[in-house]
């Protein structure tokens, strides 16, 4: 059973809606209350088949125009096993309108990136209860284009959910996070967002610690999506939420603050015969492949390409005609691979998202586009200092060169 953990770190009015959903679920109400409904339907369907009918549709529309639309994205993937185990929950929970709008692949590392003067696709994507499109571009995309109003009949739902991601995003990871940048876009945009994190541990973790982790922060949810329809849901930061390597025995929600944590990059040389990104021996096709795109860079870094189609298929030449380089042979190419590497942190600090979350607690973390207060005022003091020197060197520069000007004139009158 999942415990709210308060000590005053909480809003009050989300622990109270808190504490209500678990409440509800511990007597398993709500799944049940309505299959109970539905079967009733049934009955009262066998009796007057065809009006029970029509009031039945007719009443199940102007349910889903009044509820509130949910937009839900992540940096996994659209097939992700965290983002299907969240839609379906959300779906089956029936509190709002889910749509759908994630990367058609891994972008879970993809930062705040957007992809411009380029064209994206968005692909119907079949997810049972929900409205969805694969979108050929970054988390950002995803969230930039469905709040644009271009994809979608609306322009701004509730909520925007990013997750659930594989991995946690705790310290200064938040700034590499695809799924992070997924929900901070949507505050930038002005709308309430939460990016959801599972502490994925290799070897440990299986695919079905992503449902646990829905039934964790489902309650979060819920509680946001009423507070957010109240007006009482804070609207200046973004929460991520970080759920521990096994959910289910989490020892509750902790409000924590952002920590430097980062995990140490480590770049290893690859040799040139390997492919780069996947570290397994080339096939010639990859190899050409690789050439020509690299040919595509260099005619395109020269000014003009043509590109000319063989006899060969999937094959393209792209034959420069910019200005002459140098051969290759007088080039030394040279490829890495990086990876991060978990390392020991001193920090002991509880209330730090890191520290929380190896703890075994939920961690909730707000995430603010403002400038933290010591920040700004740190900035503030070494701005104002650095202008107060450099405006001291300009009047000395100045008087310096007025000086020599009086001395000149001087010399010129003698």
């Amino acid at each position: 059973m999942t415990s709210v953990k308060n000590n005053n770190m909480l809003p009050p009015g989300l622990v109270s809606n808190l504490q209500q959903v678990l409440l509800s679920r511990k007597g398993g109400g709500g799944g049940e209350e309505k299959g109970s409904d539905l079967s009733n339907d049934d009955n009262d369907q066998s009796t007057e088949p065809s009006t029970s009918a029509c009031v039945e549709n007719t009443e199940e529309e102007d349910n889903n125009n009044s509820k509130p639309v949910v937009l839900v994205t992540n940096g996994d993937g659209i097939d992700s096993p965290g983002l299907l185990f969240l839609v379906e929950a959300l779906v089956r929970e029936g509190l709002c309108n889910v749509h759908v709008c994630a990367p058609q692949s891994d972008k879970s590392v993809s930062s705040h990136s957007v992809t411009l003067q380029e064209t994206i696709a968005a692909t119907s994507a079949e997810i049972n209860g929900a409205v969805a499109y694969e979108i050929s571009g970054t988390p950002v995309d995803c969230v930039s284009l469905a709040l644009s109003g271009a994809l979608f009949s609306w322009s701004k739902p509730l909520l925007v959910i990013s997750g659930i991601n594989r991995g946690s995003n705790c310290g200064y990871h938040m700034f590499y996070s695809g799924v992070v940048a997924g929900a901070r876009e949507a505050l930038i945009c002005g709308v309430p967002s939460l990016s959801i994190s599972l502490n994925w541990k290799k070897d440990e973790s299986q695919d079905s610690d992503f449902k646990d982790a829905v039934a964790v922060c489902l309650p979060v949810i819920n509680a946001a999506i009423r507070d957010i329809e109240k007006g009482v849901f804070p609207q200046s930061c973004s929460l991520n939420i970080e759920i521990p390597t096994s959910p289910s025995t989490n020892k509750g929600f902790k409000l924590t603050r952002r920590s430097m944590w980062r995990s140490s990059p480590s770049w290893q040389a690859v040799s040139a015969n390997r492919h780069p990104s996947a570290g397994h021996f080339m096939s010639n096709q990859q190899s050409l492949g690789l050439q020509l795109a690299q040919l595509s860079r260099d005619a395109s870094a020269a000014g003009a390409a043509r590109r000319l189609t063989t006899q060969r298929k999937n094959m393209v030449e792209i034959e420069s005609v910019g200005a002459a380089r140098k051969s290759d042979s007088n080039r030394v190419k040279k490829y890495f691979r990086m990876e991060f590497l978990d390392k020991e942190q001193e920090d002991t600090d509880e209330d730090l998202d890191f520290r929380a979350l190896e703890n075994g607690f939920v961690a909730i973390t707000p995430l603010s586009l403002s400038i933290e207060e010591d920040a700004h005022l740190a900035a503030s003091d070494w701005i104002s200092s650095t202008l107060h020197r450099v405006i001291l060197q300009m009047i000395g520069f100045f008087v310096v060169v007025l000086v020599v000007a009086a001395a000149a004139a001087m010399i010129l009158l003698l």
